[in-house]
């Protein structure tokens, strides 16, 4: 096992903001968003307003679901359709010759009624962009907006102990399903007129190309950027428990990131997995208060779903990637600390450098 940082070298987005990764990080960096009036009715037979990726995004989009994943639902097609462009993109520096490699994935949090077919899926958009990524050697896990960062997690170890040279991480996730918008409108959790305290139900996918420092170096591929390890936490007080909530998770997940690792310099930019609902702040103030000399006095905050909607599982290694962008392109400092809530009680935290 080695602790050698693990370097970004690829990174992959789709999102209602933007076709690709740069896009997107243009896009969020100037505020820009793009929400719409779904074909899909709440309740009160309004359209939900959502933020979704453009039609014409998948129409090119061919995928032949086999024998096995014959039976996926529209939303599980939806999923396997929107990975595959960021998919490719994320490959694109290790080109033609790329080898086969794993990937760690995340998928959404929230079943409808049935269980997500994971494998599935994760074999349809595996076939989908050839034989490069190896389905049998692959990772899928529903933990929600954590669960991105949690992948992330898995492929740096994957890495560090030597089992992979190569490794994808990454997530997808669309709240674009008429069972999902409705059971978030039954608890009041999307955004609408008649309530404020909700968010804009979104979809995306992200993925990293990661490898070791010292082998993209002899690869002479450009590194993007660095990621630490991934610390893990919970919220016993989390959205569905019954549990008084504190704010716990988050603080002793960071404090124990932080713990030990000796930051050359204070943390200059925060990347945070928050939709819009009143609950996450708060959670992020306990949890700053809890940490705050490891920031500087003025610390960049972005919580980029005010551009792109919630996206769930897709959130992680869309912050990684969009903090990976800035501080390549030096609009954005380092260190920088990206963390994701799920609502179910997971947090996860990273710390992103140059």
């Amino acid at each position: 096992m080695t602790s050698e940082p693990v370097a970004v070298v690829g990174v992959g987005m789709l999102t209602a903001v933007g076709l690709t990764a740069p896009e997107t990080a243009a896009a969020v960096r100037a505020h820009t968003s793009r929400f719409i009036e779904s074909t899909i009715q709440d309740k009160k037979r309004q359209p939900y307003i959502i933020a979704e990726v453009p039609a014409d995004a998948l129409s090119d989009i061919s995928i032949s679901f086999n024998d096995a994943a014959s039976r996926l639902t529209a939303r599980e097609q939806r999923l396997a359709r929107l990975a595959v462009r960021p998919l490719r993109e994320c490959l694109a520096p290790l080109g033609a010759d790329a080898p086969p490699l794993s990937l760690c994935l995340a998928l959404p949090e929230a079943d409808t009624t049935r269980p997500l077919a994971r494998l599935a899926v994760l074999r349809s958009l595996a076939a989908a962009v050839g034989e490069v990524v190896q389905a049998e050697r692959s990772d899928v896990s529903h933990a929600g907006r954590a669960g991105g960062l949690a992948a992330i997690g898995q492929a740096i170890l994957a890495l560090q102990s030597g089992h992979s040279d190569f490794i994808l991480a990454g997530g997808i996730d669309t709240y674009r399903d008429a069972y999902v918008l409705s059971a978030l409108d039954i608890a009041r959790r999307v955004k609408s007129e008649s309530n404020w305290d909700g968010f804009i139900p979104g979809e995306a996918a992200a993925f990293l190309l990661l490898t070791r420092g010292n082998l993209a170096t002899q690869r002479g591929l450009p590194v993007l950027a660095t990621i630490s390890a991934v610390n893990f936490g919970f919220e016993p007080g989390h959205l569905h428990s019954k549990e008084i909530y504190r704010g716990e998770g988050l603080a002793t997940t960071i404090t124990g990131l932080l713990a030990g690792r000796g930051l050359a310099m204070p943390i200059a930019e925060v990347f945070s997995s928050m939709t819009g609902e009143s609950h996450w702040p708060k959670e992020w103030g306990v949890a700053y208060l809890r940490n705050k000399d490891a920031f500087t006095a003025d610390h960049g905050m972005h919580h980029p779903a005010d551009c792109y909607g919630e996206t769930g599982a897709a959130s992680g290694p869309l912050l990684v990637g969009l903090a990976s962008l800035g501080m390549q392109k030096r609009y954005r400092r380092a260190p920088a600390l990206v963390y994701a809530s799920s609502d179910r009680g997971a947090r996860a935290a990273a710390i992103v450098s140059i």
